[in-house]
């Protein structure tokens, strides 16, 4: 994990498949480092949001438009100096990539678990539009980060407030 440098406030990505934990752990991030928080949720198209709600996966096509705009968030977080946290599924390396070259400084921070956790945790929520149909499909999708990315892999299994102390003691280096 590389280590902030600078006293800038960081752009940090919490991915990983539906019912890591990613919105839960964001939220709080961005609360903990006192910058904006962005539920990439909130990103997504109508027309996506229904397609998703119906049980079928996105395709790269769907993604791209909703990965540029949270790209866009990041960067301009970024250039503002104020430094962001978003909830970003980013489950592949490509998908991260749009990300950074909008935000190269964007850390990100993937949340793991067994996919029983994640299912117990996705059939209890509601009001949400990802089914826990497609679990199956977004953990044969998802791909870790590799050596050169900045960031980290995260256990999602612990409270989410712990996994906020482990996230900041990474970005601080310690």
């Amino acid at each position: 994990m590389t280590h902030r440098t600078s006293s800038r406030p960081p752009c940090v990505v919490i991915s990983g498949v539906s019912g890591a934990g990613k919105s839960t752990v964001a939220r709080q991030l961005a609360e903990r480092l006192g910058v904006p928080f962005a539920e990439a949720d909130d990103f997504h198209s109508p027309d996506s949001i229904r397609k998703m709600a119906s049980g079928v996966p996105l395709d790269d096509r769907d993604r791209r438009a909703w990965l540029e705009s949270v790209g866009r968030w990041l960067g301009d977080r970024d250039a503002a100096g104020s430094g962001g946290v978003a909830s970003c599924s980013a489950l592949r390396r490509r998908y991260r990539d749009i990300l950074r070259s909008a935000c190269p400084a964007a850390v990100f921070f993937q949340l793991t678990a067994d996919r029983e956790v994640l299912a117990g945790r996705l059939g209890g929520r509601r009001g949400h539009f990802m089914p826990q149909t497609l679990l199956d499909s977004q953990l044969a999708t998802l791909e870790p980060l590799e050596p050169d990315e900045r960031g980290a892999s995260l256990d999602a299994s612990p409270a989410p407030e712990e996994i906020v102390r482990t996230a900041v003691k990474l970005l601080d280096g310690r």
